[in-house]
Formats: C-alpha cells, sequence, structure tokens
C-alpha cells in the first residue's frame, strides 16, 4: 500500500501593501466592463524592501516556527519555485535556507518554468518522499514571485493594459512529507501538456513581454488536454463528479471561468445555468485570495487551495482537482484529498486578517513606487535600502518580525527582521 504524502502545512504571505484595482483602472482609463471580467479587486503591490527571498521567507517562517527542532532537522530538500529569479547562478534558496536557520544536511535549488515551477516543486518533493530513500524526511517548497512596474520600462503606460491590475505579489509556503494534514496527493493520478509556445516571457530581468490572446488560447487548450491526460491515467475519472471542488492556476478569476466553461461545454454540452452554478460551488472558493493579491505566478494554484479551504464549506474528506499552467508551456492536472481538519489549520493560520493588515496604498504612493528609485535592479552590485519611502507602508510591517530587504553589497544581498 502507498504511504500517504502530501502537504502537511502551508503558508501564505501576501505582502505589506495593496492597491485598489477598480481605482487603478479608472484611473487609466481601461474599459470597466472588461474589467469585472477579471473578478479582481485588490492586488500586493511589492514595496522597495521587499523582494522573492522576503515573501518566501515570511511565508515558510511560521511553518517552520510551529515545527519541534527534530521535525525542523528532518527537512532535507528546499525547493524555490520562481520565475523571479535575483541571479543567474546562486539560488534563493540558499538566502531562505540561511534566514529561517535549517540544518546543513539539505538539498538546496531553484526552479524555473513560469507558473507551472510551484506544481513542478511539489511533485518533486513528493516523489522524493515516496522514494523512501531517507524515511522521515521533509521538504519544503516555496512559490515566490512578483511583479513590479516602472515607469522607466514602457514606452507608455498603455502597454501594461489589463496585466497591470492583475499582476500581484507574494509567496506560498508548503512542507511535504507522509503526514499531509493539509492535502493529501493522490499518488500516480495526474495529467501532462506540454508545447513550445511564446504566449509570455520575461526575456530580461526586469522585462515581461507576451501575447494575450496567445496566451489565453494555450491556457484552454492546456486544460482540455491535461484533464484528458489525467483521465486516461485514472479509471472512472470525471471531471463534473469526481472532485468536490477545483483550484486553477489564476492568472485573473475571468480566464479560470473561461477554462471551466470550455471544459463543461466540451465534455458535457453543459447549459449555461448549469456552468454558473458549478463554477460558484466548485471553483468560486478558490478566488478568495487570488483576487485580493493578483497572479503569483507559480503559488497561484496553492493560493487557490488556501482559499477554498479558508471558505467552502468542508463537511468530511472530499477530493479536490488542481490545475497548472504555466506559459511556453507545461500544464498538469492532478488531485488529492482534503478534510475538515485540512480547513480548521488554514483558517487557524490567519491568511484573511494578514491581508486585511496590508497598508492601503493611494494612486499617488502607488505611481510614486512605479518611478523605481529604491527598487534593486536585477545585476546591481551596491545598494542601499531607504525602508521608510512610505512612511505608512513602513509603518504597516515595523515591529511584525517579517524579514526585509536591506540593501546590496557586493552583488551580496542583504536583509534583516524588522
Amino acid at each position: 500500500m502507498t504511504r500517504p504524502v502530501g502537504v502537511e502545512a502551508l503558508g501564505v504571505y501576501g505582502g505589506a501593501a495593496s492597491l485598489d484595482v477598480r481605482a487603478l483602472c479608472l484611473h487609466r482609463g481601461l474599459d470597466m466592463p472588461r474589467f469585472d471580467n477579471l473578478l479582481m479587486r485588490e492586488k500586493t503591490v511589492a514595496l522597495p524592501f521587499e523582494d522573492p527571498v522576503t515573501f518566501a521567507v515570511n511565508a515558510a517562517r511560521p511553518l517552520v516556527e510551529a515545527m519541534s527542532a527534530e521535525e525542523r532537522n528532518r527537512i532535507e530538500m528546499v525547493v524555490t519555485c520562481t520565475e523571479s529569479g535575483i541571479d543567474f547562478g546562486k539560488s534563493l534558496s540558499t538566502y531562505i535556507h540561511h534566514y529561517l536557520g535549517l540544518s546543513g544536511h539539505c538539498r538546496l535549488f531553484e526552479i524555473k518554468q513560469a507558473c507551472y515551477s510551484g506544481t513542478a516543486g511539489l511533485q518533486m518533493a513528493v516523489n522524493f518522499i515516496l522514494s523512501g530513500t531517507s524515511p522521515g524526511a521533509k521538504a519544503l517548497v516555496i512559490c515566490t514571485d512578483l511583479s513590479r512596474f516602472a515607469l522607466a520600462d514602457a514606452e507608455a503606460i498603455q502597454e501594461w493594459a489589463y496585466s497591470e491590475p492583475s499582476s500581484g505579489a507574494g509567496a506560498v509556503a508548503m512542507v511535504v512529507g507522509d503526514c499531509p494534514h493539509i492535502l493529501r496527493i493522490d499518488p500516480g493520478a495526474y495529467g501532462n501538456h506540454g508545447f513550445e509556445v511564446m504566449d509570455t516571457c520575461r526575456p530580461g530581468p526586469d522585462t515581461e513581454a507576451g501575447d494575450a490572446d496567445l496566451s489565453l488560447m494555450a491556457y484552454l487548450d492546456c486544460a482540455e488536454r491535461a484533464w484528458k491526460d489525467y483521465a486516461r491515467r485514472v479509471e472512472g475519472a470525471d471531471f463534473r463528479d469526481s472532485f468536490a471542488y477545483l483550484s486553477f492556476h489564476t492568472p485573473f478569476g475571468g480566464m479560470v471561468k473561461g477554462a471551466h466553461r470550455t471544459l463543461m461545454r466540451k465534455l458535457y454540452k453543459a447549459r449555461p445555468d448549469e456552468i454558473e452554478a458549478d463554477f460558484a460551488r466548485r471553483l468560486g472558493p478558490s478566488l478568495a485570495f487570488g483576487q485580493r493579491v493578483g497572479n503569483t505566478a507559480g503559488g497561484s494554484v496553492f493560493l487557490g487551495l488556501a482559499g477554498l479551504l479558508e471558505t467552502a464549506p468542508i463537511a468530511a474528506p472530499c477530493r479536490v482537482g488542481l490545475f497548472s499552467y504555466g506559459s511556453g508551456c507545461c500544464s498538469e492536472f492532478f488531485s488529492g484529498v482534503v478534510t475538515p481538519e485540512s480547513q480548521r489549520r488554514v483558517q487557524a493560520s490567519g491568511i484573511a486578517a494578514a491581508l486585511d493588515r496590508r497598508h492601503p496604498l493611494t494612486i499617488t504612493e502607488y505611481e510614486h513606487l512605479l518611478r523605481g528609485d529604491q527598487v534593486i535592479r536585477f545585476g546591481q552590485k551596491d545598494a542601499t535600502i531607504t525602508p521608510d519611502i512610505l512612511p505608512a507602508a513602513w509603518a504597516a510591517i515595523e515591529g511584525t518580525g517579517r524579514l526585509v530587504l536591506d540593501g546590496m553589497v557586493g552583488y551580496h544581498r542583504t536583509y534583516r527582521f524588522v
């Protein structure tokens, strides 16, 4: 019999500042009916003293501190999943490992495959545990990504269009092991689909580019084909009946809604009212945090899992279907079981309350940040951060014990807890 394996603990960090995206769209003069299709409310905006390392450590630290010394010592793999790397060679995991105070007998590395990276990291950790090569070992998988827009990076603000309100920042940390209190993975129950496509990319360290229409088509194609590969592997699998809930990679809620509608039409020729009701019941809960944080790339599907565990009625163990998509592209449909205990643990972690405590940026403050005067750029050798560039935002984090970025000395990033 296959041993249980999956997510033992889950942590989310949604940053220190947020922006009302409706106010942003009105300010930019965007088409409001089209904005409504994004299903967005707020997004996290990374401040100058925040980067992928600080997001990752702040997501993972509560999980690590809740462990006994013996449990912490069994973390034998730290996998960082990101498309927001800060060095072409040195992994974010080395910084994260250091600031979490973990044991030296640990594999440290980084995975990049756009927004699919988090699922790749989770599956690698799951198979490490299932291999039994180090009985009782645990892995720490952290998805950490952020988007920073800067006035100097675009010829015109309109180039950002609807990616600006939907692009967020955040981190999701998962302890993976053989006591899966949060999500018990179904071993061998997965389906993949991938092919080469230039839908979105980061051709430079601080540059994002893409074709929104092509990305939508690739996402829809992968949702259908990854599901069919799952159904080929898992006898009796049924998209409508096998899963009490679903969590999809969420660039924005409207894309998830479109993928669900496409699958329900193609697989069941479902009526519009049936599709709407099914979406509200099975997928709606997964948007709870994404619509407040924005697209968190590799962590998006797991932020969705946290959202449904926060908000959906879970009275008994039930199966969740998860769909992960990363531009370029690779995708996966996989599944696992959650329980009322899963819900209790996520609700007790206080994710929603932490999001409520973020500093709400004004449009003036946001555009001040867009000038990028204090942001450390990729490859920068030396820099010092002025933490209180926005005093009210700094006040929201000072004294919380979170990790912040101090600056760079000879390319080496320096951090401190505040």
